[in-house]
């Protein structure tokens, strides 16, 4: 919800922009709006900084902790797998873990599999 509201937002401030550049362009074509190249560098800033700020960097944030988390991880940590798989880490290796499902049986997954960690 947060994140639809911030990027309504920010669409809506994009559109102001574009209305105030727009009305600083005259629309007969004279040389008062010769600093409409600056305007235009400048929306292209503001879109490029609007991308970052909406999809790259949370994405590196979470990126990150993921990457924490697989740090972290030990033996008898529950977890579920990317899969939808619930279980209890058994053991780990560089780059797969072992966990033990409700049934007993124990299954190998790719380490990158495992998206969270779920409280005892």
């Amino acid at each position: 919800m947060n994140k639809i509201l911030i990027t309504g937002l920010i669409a809506g401030l994009l559109i102001a922009v574009l209305a105030f550049i727009g009305g600083c362009i005259p629309a007969d074509g004279s040389q008062e709006g010769g600093n409409s190249s600056i305007y235009l560098i400048v929306l292209v800033v503001l879109m490029g900084a609007m991308i970052y700020f909406i999809m790259v960097r949370p994405q590196r944030r979470r990126q990150k902790e993921h990457e924490a988390m697989m740090q972290e991880l030990q033996r008898g940590d529950r977890v579920m797998t990317a899969g939808g798989i619930y279980g209890t880490v058994e053991s780990l290796s560089e780059d797969s873990v072992v966990i033990k499902v409700e049934s007993g049986a124990t299954l190998r997954v790719a380490r990158n599999s495992v998206v969270g960690r779920r409280e005892k």
